[in-house]
């Protein structure tokens, strides 16, 4: 039977999730519906993509008895409220990244699909690229030795689109921690596992209330440490690199996306797939990895997914809440 999906909001991101659907066969996945604000743009999403139904409302949505799980591509600050109505609904959830503006919020949704025994994952696709199947069979064989220092940067250069303000990204959720930092703190679990770090060592700087820019270092338990660094203003490499006594596991740019792994004995090389739809971002081809572990997890009556385990979503956020607290990006939601 094919994965029943249903869409929450029609913005870019949800377009290249949708592409990524109809690329895999139709007996696997079906797009029951989508809703949005307006019946008009859920129409208008609906015939773009072949989607069955449109909804005026994402209320109308996860009401619909077809549709088994819900995927909430709204933006950061409608994550928390979205995902818990289609859970409340009853419905399975994957939810863009960052999952929820905090960790009182990423616990709050967790409880509730835990309670429900409901499917929940944060959409951090990172995870379900082959490329990362190969890293972690890297680290598990010991190639490179106990991973010493991990490093990874990632920025998002807003005066490269034009905008030289932040005026709004605090209403709407928006910060380089909760934008791209998701990407850089997951790397660094990954490679040590659950691990709650010894000291979270800090500082950054604040711009229209957001932040700008963070460089932060991860203190562990017997001499391992993580430096891990976001900015709007800048590009900065956007590699990653687990390293150990014996060398170097590197993903290079775009180390969330990516097609490539080096070790010290080789380059492993893994294109991703080819989308007959034009993307709006970069890579969005992978998303297919995405889908096709959701289903296999649903297929298998999992609640949550292995390779992004809740209490991993529940420590990206707990960490990323420090570093936003030192710098000084405070958001409503944090204030109660």
């Amino acid at each position: 039977m094919a994965t029943r999906w249903g869409i929450i909001s029609t913005g870019r991101i949800s377009q290249d999730f949708v592409s990524a659907i109809l690329s895999l066969p139709r007996n696997e996945h079906r797009l029951v519906g989508v809703g949005a604000r307006s019946l008009e743009d859920a129409k208008k999403f609906a015939e773009s993509f072949n989607i069955e139904k449109a909804y005026g409302s994402y209320e109308e949505l996860v009401q619909d008895p077809e549709v088994e799980i819900c995927y909430v591509g709204a933006i950061g600050r409608q994550h928390f409220p979205l995902a818990k109505l289609a859970l409340e609904a009853g419905k399975h959830v994957l939810c863009e990244k960052s999952l929820c503006m905090n960790a009182k919020q990423v616990k709050d949704l967790v409880r509730i699909g835990r309670e429900r025994k409901l499917f929940l994952m944060e959409a951090i696709w990172s995870r379900c690229f082959p490329i990362y199947e190969k890293l972690r069979e890297e680290i598990k064989v010991g190639t490179v030795g106990e991973i010493q220092q991990v490093i990874a940067s990632l920025s998002l250069p807003l005066p490269s689109f034009g905008i030289m303000d932040r005026i709004g990204f605090l209403e709407k959720g928006r910060g380089t921690m909760l934008d791209v930092g998701v990407y850089v703190l997951q790397f660094a679990t990954l490679i040590y596992g659950l691990e709650k770090p010894l000291k979270i060592i800090t500082g950054g700087h604040l711009k229209d209330g957001i932040d700008e820019s963070t460089s932060t270092t991860l203190i562990y338990s017997d001499g391992r440490t993580a430096t891990l660094l976001t900015h709007y203003g800048v590009q900065l490499p956007r590699d990653a690199y687990a390293i150990g006594p014996k060398g170097t596991l590197k993903i290079p740019c775009p180390f969330w996306a990516p097609s490539i792994l080096e070790t010290p004995n080789e380059k492993i090389e893994i294109p991703l797939p080819i989308s007959s739809r034009k993307l709006n971002f970069s890579g969005s081809a992978g998303l297919v990895y995405e889908c096709q572990e959701v289903r296999r997890c649903l297929n298998n009556g999992l609640t949550e997914c292995p390779l992004m385990k809740l209490d991993d979503s529940i420590l990206i956020a707990e960490i990323s809440d420090v570093i936003r607290a030192e710098v000084g990006c405070i958001y409503p939601e944090d204030l109660y």
